[in-house]
């Protein structure tokens, strides 16, 4: 009988690791998997994630993806091991069933120190949001006046005097509107005196929005394929550094006021830092009560300095963004409608928000709860957040083994819906392409009109839902109504060049040209 050598084993076993592989790629995913029950929005998203990693890549993932839901549902799979929602119950199982955050979020880890939105876990997350959330309530917005005195200092000494001067020539507003959004944040972080002062500082405003569309257009083979990160450009890398050192810079100043003999008397001034005031004490709570136990002992605690200024970098990049980004779109939208910019004008007469003549006249911050009860200005934002969505991508979670809607889904799949795609529920928002405040003007006077605002309301996603929901959505839509009334409570708008104002379909949209000029006239 012939010996067997090792060579006559080679054969089988290729063929074996050729099956091996085979079952594991290809019909494991493709026909055994629980995900194998669900649609697919490509005939190769069952074995490989190419489809939407191009799509993603290309910076289209948005409108692909609401392609995909209106041709094969409300639930979808775009991957071997991910799926896409697009409907009410499956956010609600899966933002408010406090799914974990997928690493895609690690990006946002500054400084190597996570931060409340970078958080992946619920418990490190609830901990950190603990410290700050209080601060960005609607309670304590309304009624901080350090708040006050920051913005109408933001209003009357630098937004409206900038109109004023340059206003009939034409504005970019969208450079101007992420300045004044700029503004309000980081004088809420950091105190006036040391806030970013972008709105009268352009020349450095433009360096810093150049920075910053850098960081934005690098994160793919950092958040996608981080084994492949090494191919992302090193001017992005370069961006990023000059951005953290920016902000760093502030925040350590800040902590050196308030723990200087200044600090204890700004309080309620407009040189507060009300939001890194707020997160010293939470720091210094969570050391008191737990110490070395603290799941944040090894980072928020023994690195107190650079977590301050990783989670107001977050808000500071954030914040400027999205408002500036929606005031940019809804200003775009009254432009076109010169009637509508009346109405909104008539309705803001009662907030006594209109300059007078004098060269050093000062916009009176009005009453908050005024401000809210005004039903044309809610609308015109709200129905600008809907259509324009500042941050309308997809927001990954992770599963545990669950139920969404009738599909068992096991543990450790990509699952994310996106506010761009529940903002076009057709039921919910008819022709959702087109910009109609009025969607949020119907009164309830029939069961069908309150069943109408109850669906338009379910779908608005503009700030996402649950425990992990936008942190400064209430300061965000108190600094837009600010805005919008100071200047057309005293100007209209008319648009001068609006080419380029498509928006762009990546996780944050801004307009393509990234410009759109304006002219404004002062209102006699």
């Amino acid at each position: 009988m012939a010996e067997l050598t090792i060579a006559d084993f080679y054969l089988p076993t290729a063929f074996f690791l050729i099956l091996v592989l085979l079952y594991k790629y290809v019909l494991y995913p493709a026909v055994l998997s629980p995900l194998s029950a669900i649609p697919t929005a490509h005939w190769s998203c069952s074995v490989s994630p190419a489809w939407i990693l191009w799509a993603r890549f290309k910076q289209r993932e948005n409108r692909t993806l609401y392609a995909a839901h209106r041709q094969h549902g409300p639930i979808v799979r775009v991957g071997p091991s991910e799926l896409c929602v697009n409907s009410v119950d499956a956010v609600k199982t899966i933002y408010q069933g406090g799914f974990d955050k997928h690493q895609w979020y690690s990006l946002f880890d500054n400084y190597g120190v996570p931060c409340v939105f970078s958080s992946l876990h619920s418990k490190p997350h609830s901990l950190r949001k603990r410290m700050v959330s209080h601060v960005y309530s609607k309670s304590y917005i309304h009624g901080s006046p350090a708040l006050a005195a920051q913005a109408s200092g933001i209003l009357s000494a630098r937004l409206l005097p900038l109109l004023a001067s340059e206003g009939r020539r034409g504005v970019d507003v969208h450079s101007l509107f992420c300045a004044a959004a700029m503004d309000f944040i980081s004088s809420y972080c950091f105190g006036r005196a040391r806030s970013a002062d972008f709105v009268r500082r352009r020349h450095y405003r433009d360096h810093w929005l150049a920075l910053y569309a850098a960081r934005e257009a690098g994160g793919f083979f950092a958040q996608e394929l981080p084994r492949l990160r090494f191919l992302t450009p090193a001017w992005v890398a370069a961006a990023n550094r000059e951005l953290e050192a920016w902000c760093k810079e502030r925040a350590d100043a800040t902590v050196r006021f308030l723990e200087g003999p200044e600090g204890p008397g700004s309080l309620n001034t407009a040189d507060d830092p009300v939001v890194v005031r707020a997160l010293l004490a939470g720091i210094d709570r969570e050391e008191e009560a737990c110490g070395v136990a603290s799941p944040l002992y090894a980072t928020t605690i023994r690195q107190r300095e650079l977590s301050v200024a990783s989670e107001i970098l977050d808000h500071v990049l954030a914040g400027q963004e999205t408002t500036g980004v929606t005031l940019t779109y809804l200003t775009y939208q009254l432009s076109r409608r010169p009637d509508l910019q009346r109405e909104l004008r008539d309705e803001l007469l009662a907030l006594n928000m209109k300059l007078g003549e004098e060269a050093d006249a000062v916009v009176a911050h009005p009453d908050s709860r005024q401000l809210d009860s005004l039903p044309i200005l809610h609308a015109v934002i709200m129905e600008t957040v809907r259509r324009h969505t500042p941050a309308g991508g997809p927001e990954p979670r992770v599963t545990p083994a669950c139920r969404i809607g009738p599909y068992e889904v096991p543990a450790g799949v990509r699952v994310s819906a996106s506010a761009f795609n529940l903002h076009r529920n057709e039921a919910a928002f008819p022709e959702p392409e087109t910009w109609d405040h009025t969607r949020w003007l119907q009164q309830a006077d029939s069961a069908d009109d309150g069943d109408k605002m109850t669906d338009a309301n379910r779908h608005f996603w503009g700030f996402s839902s649950g425990g992990r929901m936008c942190l400064g959505s209430n300061f965000a839509m108190h600094d837009m109504k600010l805005i919008v009334a100071a200047i057309y409570s005293n100007y209209t708008s008319h648009i001068i060049d609006e080419g380029g104002t498509e928006q762009t379909d990546a996780y944050t949209g801004r307009p393509k040209g990234n410009s759109l000029y304006l002219r404004f006239e002062k209102v006699v």
